[in-house]
């Protein structure tokens, strides 16, 4: 027996060590399409333990239109950046940009206007993308042409969208990093009757679609907000959200289909269009929406409510909190392709992203040999091993 234990030792340690050599290969595997994440830096920031093996590319948001240049509004974030450019020493194959903009910031139609007032935003970004050896940039004007949280907008903005990006494109190709440059779009029709979309695709690697936020907190009816699945207003006979639209139609003198946004039906709408599909990086939500005083009927689905519940939720709580509560049920709509929670008790709906639903999404970012599959942000994510990204990472590496 004592002769025995060396062997067994042996023995053990190599389990141990073809254990250790396949679960790198597992974590080691590429994407096939890109993975991309927004990101804020946390409270708690540490940069190192994050899960960049399963991105291709991160995105630190954001930077703003300040005095008609891209700068930080706080001093700090610039020392985050550095940190996280920093573990590209371990992560050779990442891609680490910063994202301009978001909802509400104002200054790009300003920007935009004049070609001097151009040259200087994009000078800006050429210094700062140098000194902090970036490897791209993505542009979240949110909206050109549309005024939304009290943005300045003008018609102008249409062209001048295009001239901003081809400028970028044309100062960012002198940098000695290959430089990606991507813009984050809509995922409602509307937007793209205010941007010459063929011309300026011309000039992005990708166009980042937001297919999130598709039904708003403040909406009469329940819906979900981050759909993958082609929804027709046929799908909401005999609930409140369809008579709210039949109402609005009669008014407006509309007959078309007005049935929910999803990924799926800007997609196909964006291919149309005659945007290649390489180009096109759909959305998923780390958080969700939810609304209060729903009725039961349709276990919630596209009722009536009083309100929002909370103005969102990171997945995270969502896990935590909602998804571990028996006075909450999930239920699936195959036809959106999304879960919802809904608890009776309290008539509460919450529309989220789960596993499930962002592993079709990436599938379906396979299937139709899309860009890739992009998410609002890695902050809001569990830190369980199963988590979102994790799922994501899983089908985007299946092949």
């Amino acid at each position: 027996m004592k002769h025995l234990r060396p062997i067994i030792l042996l023995v053990l340690f190599g389990l141990v060590t073809a254990f250790s050599v396949l679960k790198n290969r597992s974590d080691s595997k590429e994407p096939s399409v890109a993975v991309m994440a927004y990101y804020v830096p946390e409270k708690e920031y540490h940069p190192e333990e994050l899960p960049l093996h399963q991105l291709t590319h991160i995105i630190f948001s954001f930077t703003h239109v300040i005095d008609g240049k891209m700068q930080f509004r706080n001093e700090e974030d610039g020392k985050k950046l550095e940190q996280l450019v920093e573990q590209r020493k371990n992560h050779p194959n990442l891609k680490v940009m910063i994202a301009c903009g978001g909802w509400g910031a104002d200054g790009f139609s300003d920007m935009s206007q004049t070609a001097e007032n151009r040259k200087k935003f994009v000078e800006s970004v050429v210094e700062f993308n140098q000194k902090y050896q970036l490897d791209g940039l993505d542009i979240d004007w949110e909206y050109p042409a549309i005024p939304a949280a009290g943005t300045g907008a003008r018609p102008e903005d249409k062209q001048n969208f295009t001239l901003l990006m081809k400028e970028l494109r044309e100062a960012l190709n002198t940098l000695d990093r290959e430089q990606t440059l991507t813009f984050a779009s809509a995922g409602w029709k509307p937007y793209y009757d205010n941007i010459e979309l063929e011309k300026v695709m011309g000039y992005a690697d990708y166009m980042n679609i937001m297919t999130y936020d598709q039904v708003g907190s403040n909406s009469p009816y329940t819906g979900h907000h981050t759909p993958l699945g082609y929804i027709k207003e046929r799908d909401l006979e005999g609930t409140p959200a369809a008579e709210f639209i039949t109402n609005w139609k009669k008014e407006q003198g509309d007959d078309r289909d007005y049935g929910p946004r999803s990924a799926e039906k800007i997609v196909e709408y964006c291919l149309e269009q005659g945007v290649k599909p390489e180009q096109l990086v759909i959305g998923s939500a780390f958080y969700g929406r939810a609304w209060k005083g729903v009725p039961p009927k349709n276990n919630g689905l596209y009722q009536s409510n009083s309100g929002p519940y909370i103005g969102w939720a990171a997945y995270y709580n969502i896990r935590s909190e909602f998804e571990k509560d028996p006075n909450f049920k999930r239920y699936w709509d195959s036809v959106a392709k999304a879960p919802y929670l809904y608890n009776a008790k309290d008539s509460i709906f919450i529309s989220y992203d789960d596993t499930v639903s962002v592993r079709m999404k990436t599938e379906y970012a396979l299937k139709k040999k899309l860009g890739g599959i992009m998410f609002w942000q890695l902050g809001n994510d569990t830190k369980e091993k199963n988590s979102l990204l994790k799922a994501m990472f899983n089908a985007a590496s299946q092949n």
